[in-house]
């Protein structure tokens, strides 16, 4: 065969790459138009949100996070079909929330409740706890479909009035003591801005609440033990994920992924209006965020057990991948605005 033969460009050849270029064109095209149409929703997101009382049958309007704090803390709790085990997470928080209420009289907490656009009974059970706690210290915001755990968090950090405030997995597989752990580093953070700030600007008041810091819990420390108890191909795909993790977020926080985390009201207000995934991946675009727009994380280690029923399958690792694919699209071709 000589080398005319070999470099020829057949006709064939010419229309299957042809072909490849128009399909990776369209599906270029359809991603594009599919990241616009998250940033239009994010935008949406914030809309006005009404709260239903249970005890009395009206509509409670919700507060916004633009709004002045009204509560010392938040705690979000996104659920879906979580009838079984949002009560025991419920019970330890409301009875870890009055036990400090009790000792301190300036402390006041709110619980809110998102509802994933549940199939069970889990309003039920929330409401419950509306009825007996009022509306005032239990809240519960219905999504009315299932968008995803990072969409239901967001809307309820953006109807919050906490100074603080922390999401947590309606699981309980976080010990709710461990708040304490992550309110003392993000007070101790911010007293520290605060004294900086009374010397740039002496005369200012400068509260806790004004101050962008946020504190993710971690369990880094038990991945030994994680890696000994799980199957070898498990422990191969997280290792490939926590490196698209690294690949996209960098380096600086080990556990990206734990649904433990605490946020100033600054740093809440600063992230969320900017959250734009709603599923798997919103962790990993909050890690983002506070990169970009310069917000400290702090990394502590939390008590961690692992509850049966997790919703997160092995399937779920090709979705969490496609997910990173559009933070990178997203914000690296400028989709994604970052607001203030």
């Amino acid at each position: 065969m000589d080398l005319v033969s070999i470099f020829s460009f057949s006709p064939w050849m010419f229309v299957s790459s042809f072909l490849v270029l128009f399909v990776l064109i369209w599906i270029l095209t359809y991603a594009v138009e599919g990241l616009r149409a998250m940033e239009s929703s994010s935008r949406a997101d914030g809309s006005t949100v009404f709260l239903e009382d249970p005890s009395s049958l009206k509509k409670v309007l919700c507060p916004s996070i633009f709004d002045p704090p009204e509560k010392y803390i938040s705690l979000i709790i996104p659920a879906y079909n979580e009838e079984l085990r949002l009560p025991g997470t419920i019970d330890e928080t409301l009875s870890y929330l009055q036990q400090r209420a009790s000792v301190d009289k300036s402390f006041s907490y709110e619980v809110v409740i998102v509802d994933d656009g549940s199939t069970d009974g889990t309003v039920k059970v929330a409401f419950d706890y509306v009825k007996k706690f009022s509306v005032d210290n239990v809240r519960v915001i219905r999504l009315g479909a299932n968008y995803g755990k990072g969409a239901a968090i967001r809307k309820g950090m953006l109807h919050a009035r906490g100074e603080i405030l922390l999401m947590l997995d309606a699981d309980g597989a976080t010990k709710i003591t461990d708040l304490g752990k992550l309110e003392n580093q993000i007070k101790e953070y911010a007293e520290k801005e605060i004294i900086k700030e009374s010397k740039i600007s002496s005369g200012s008041i400068t509260k806790i609440c004004n101050i962008s810091v946020a504190a993710f819990g971690s369990r880094a420390h038990l991945e030994k033990q994680a890696i000994a108890t799980r199957k070898w191909y498990r422990n191969i795909l997280m290792k490939g994920f926590h490196l698209c993790v690294l690949l996209v977020a960098g380096a600086g926080v080990k556990d990206t992924q734990c649904g433990f985390k605490m946020f100033t009201r600054a740093a809440a207000r600063r992230l969320f209006i900017n959250m734009r995934l709603k599923r798997w991946c919103f962790d990993v675009e909050l890690v983002y965020l506070c990169k970009r727009i310069n917000i400290p994380i702090i990394e502590i280690s939390v008590t961690w057990t692992e509850i049966p029923g997790s919703k997160v399958r092995m399937t779920s690792i090709i979705y969490m991948l496609l997910e990173l694919v559009l933070v990178r699209l997203g914000y690296g071709l400028h989709i994604w605005k970052i607001h203030n």
